[in-house]
């Protein structure tokens, strides 16, 4: 999987996900085109360089602590087919990650370290990606550990509500 495209793709999302904030976006010049909301979740998608992009988002239900000052984060997954990846896990954090630290993403009983550039952090293979979607689909909550640049360690909690749903759907629309 080609890591710089992901990190290139989930830039791009951050600009239209704070526009759309996972609500639903009447599609509009440079915008994505909304698919339906999912439970907690929304799925979108556009065209980039002649090849479909879907993605679906969610945005936090709690954060810890809940005084830091922090841009909105997101959890996100990618399919690109025309660069044959699916199922690319990635989180926009709302501040920058300490440099060369990892994240934990937890569903339940299972842990996942993701590695982390700038505001951003991804699983580091197509594996884990995969491992982390079947939990997803199984669980009820996510969480993703960080620490920030200036040392502050955060929790972000995920509903898993209706994430099957929407990861059908841009399985669907982006084949």
């Amino acid at each position: 999987m080609n890591r710089m495209a992901g990190r290139i793709v989930v830039a791009l999302l951050t600009l239209a996900l704070a526009g759309c904030a996972c609500g639903k976006a009447k599609a509009a010049s440079g915008e994505p085109d909304f698919l339906g909301g999912f439970g907690d979740w929304a799925a979108y998608s556009y065209k980039a360089a002649n090849s479909q992009v879907c993605y679906i988002s969610s945005k936090p239900t709690g954060q810890e602590p809940a005084k830091a000052k922090r841009d909105p984060a997101f959890l996100i997954i990618t399919h690109m087919p025309g660069r044959k990846v699916r199922g690319e896990i990635s989180t926009i954090i709302g501040y920058a990650f300490k440099q060369d630290s990892t994240v934990e993403l937890k569903i339940g009983e299972e842990a996942f370290t993701l590695f982390t550039n700038g505001d951003g952090a991804w699983a580091d293979k197509t594996e884990t990606e995969q491992k982390i979607v079947a939990a997803m689909k199984s669980g009820k909550n996510l969480t993703i550990t960080g620490t920030s640049w200036r040392g502050t360690v955060t929790v972000d909690t995920y509903s898993l509500n209706g994430v099957t749903a929407a990861l059908t759907k841009i399985d669907e629309a982006c084949q």
